[in-house]
């Protein structure tokens, strides 16, 4: 790579830091995903430093860097860039590292030697290394050092480990999982002994932290161009049994009629075709058809599988707003607009439940709306529920999905929500304060008579005025709704 190339891609906060170190006495190497993206000519999201240095050494040079680190030989260095707008940039002193249990460090060695350092590293390419005192110095001959030959790795698009595969993944079992998400992110296959590894560390990767598998699963989802690479790739080296197996229990379950491929197949191109505020919950959404299937039919696989959604999720220690908006999403994803009255006339038979209430179904209500957008989380949900839907149907080939049916439906929202739709509780015009001001004692009944009101609103948005909830209120209260 061109010293220019190379050069453009390093701000002059970085080499500032380099050149400080340098008069001190200290080497600067840039080191990890950041060589490995400027050797790939992309722009890199972070820059890390490696020196000689000791913590105790780049503090003194540095009096203002962040130590929380430091027994790690990590130092967050604070710098100005050329806009005066504070960057962090990551010191570490080279050292090896002794690992427990294929999960952390036990032991930190600070070392000398750049080379030593760069040996402890996952993938060849993460090993790679540029010399920026040598770039200060106008030096354009080797200034990348690549021991273990990441950029003959990158050029043949394949993740390898650094030295002998199975003591590197034996060292930190979460590796494994890295070496799918690289893969899968960068377009890349896993070298064939890189494979086999993964295969010798699966008991440890089960010891993972959630946290840490989380986090990684989730850069597969957002940030491969095909996400399905990665999850076959989970699947294909036994890590997905161990985190997720319920979305293994798709495999050959074949799907009549409008389906091209297994529940499996199908959720991965759903999860492929969909944006990503809804990858998830399109990986999720059909979960338990192989749970509920019944002949041709998946009777409830919207219900069974929000809960098998929650139960996953909780497993992968996700936050409970998280939760609750995924599993809302895959509760709702079977929903059904008529958008036209004769629609059904057309041989729809999968909707045989709803041609027994055509009358009630064709002809949505403003009613019905209100209660369907409450249902689903909100307006901002029903929109993330139709990116859902239309993910699911571009996916399967042989699709009945109309675009119209969403067209519909979003036009009946607009015009129900033009009439000023009172969804949730802070809608209403009267608040628990009200209640007490009336008689009600504080507790649970409060809340019970609030929602009471509010789906009497649902129902009828005139009634969403303070006087006229209050003496419904009463009435509720004299009627014992509250005991």
């Amino acid at each position: 790579m061109k010293f220019t190339k190379i050069k453009e891609k390093i701000p002059s906060y970085v080499m500032s830091i380099a050149r400080i170190l340098g008069k001190e006495g200290f080497e600067a190497h840039l080191v990890g995903g950041g060589v490995r993206d400027i050797v790939m000519n992309r722009d890199p999201k972070d820059y890390d430093l490696a020196t000689d240095a000791l913590p105790e050494d780049v503090l003194k040079i540095f009096p203002k860097a962040v130590a929380t680190g430091a027994k790690f030989g990590s130092i967050i260095v604070i710098v100005k860039d050329e806009r005066e707008e504070p960057q962090q940039v990551d010191v570490t002193t080279y050292r090896v590292e002794e690992y427990l249990a294929g999960r952390w460090p036990s032991k930190v060695e600070f070392i000398s030697s750049l080379e030593g350092d760069l040996a402890r590293r996952d993938f060849t390419w993460n090993a790679m290394a540029i010399d920026l005192l040598k770039m200060l110095k106008g030096k354009d001959q080797n200034v990348i050092l690549d021991p273990f030959d990441g950029q003959e790795d990158l050029e043949r698009k394949v993740v390898r480990a650094v030295g002998e595969s199975q003591s590197r993944m034996k060292e930190d079992a979460l590796r494994a999982l890295r070496a799918c998400r690289f893969a899968s992110v960068l377009g890349f296959q896993v070298e064939s002994k890189t494979k086999a590894a993964i295969g010798t560390v699966l008991g440890m990767i089960d010891n993972l932290s959630a946290e840490r598998v989380r986090d990684e699963f989730l850069k597969t989802l957002y940030q491969s161009p095909k996400p399905s690479v990665g999850l076959e790739l989970l699947e294909e080296t036994g890590i997905l049994k161990i985190w997720i197996p319920e979305l293994l229990e798709g495999v050959g379950v074949d799907q009549p009629k409008f389906h091209a491929f297994d529940v499996f197949k199908h959720s991965l191109r759903a999860v492929d075709a969909a944006e990503d505020s809804v990858k998830l919950a399109a990986l999720f959404h059909d979960i338990a058809k192989p749970r509920t299937k019944e002949g041709d039919h998946f009777y409830r696989h919207d219900v069974v599988g929000a809960e098998m959604t929650e139960e996953i999720m909780k497993r992968l220690r996700f936050s409970n707003r998280e939760i609750e908006r995924v599993k809302t999403l895959v509760r709702w994803h079977m929903f059904y607009f008529p958008y036209d009255e004769d629609d059904f006339l057309k041989g729809r038979k999968i909707r045989e439940a709803d041609l027994q209430k055509k009358t009630e179904i064709a002809k949505w209500r403003d009613a019905a709306i209100r209660r369907f957008v409450k249902n689903v989380g909100g307006e901002d949900a029903v929109d993330d529920l139709i990116k859902l839907r239309i993910a699911d149907a571009t996916s399967n080939p042989k699709s009945a999905f109309d675009e119209k049916e969403i067209m519909a439906l979003q036009k009946r929202i607009a015009e129900v929500r033009a009439k000023d739709m009172a969804l949730k509780l802070s809608d209403l015009d009267i608040s628990g304060k009200d209640l007490l001001d009336i008689g009600l004692k504080a507790g649970p009944e409060v809340g019970q008579i609030l929602r009471e009101l509010l789906d009497m609103v649902i129902e009828d948005p005139t009634i969403n005025d303070k006087e006229k909830l209050l003496e419904i209120a009463k009435n509720l209260i004299l009627k014992g709704v509250s005991s």
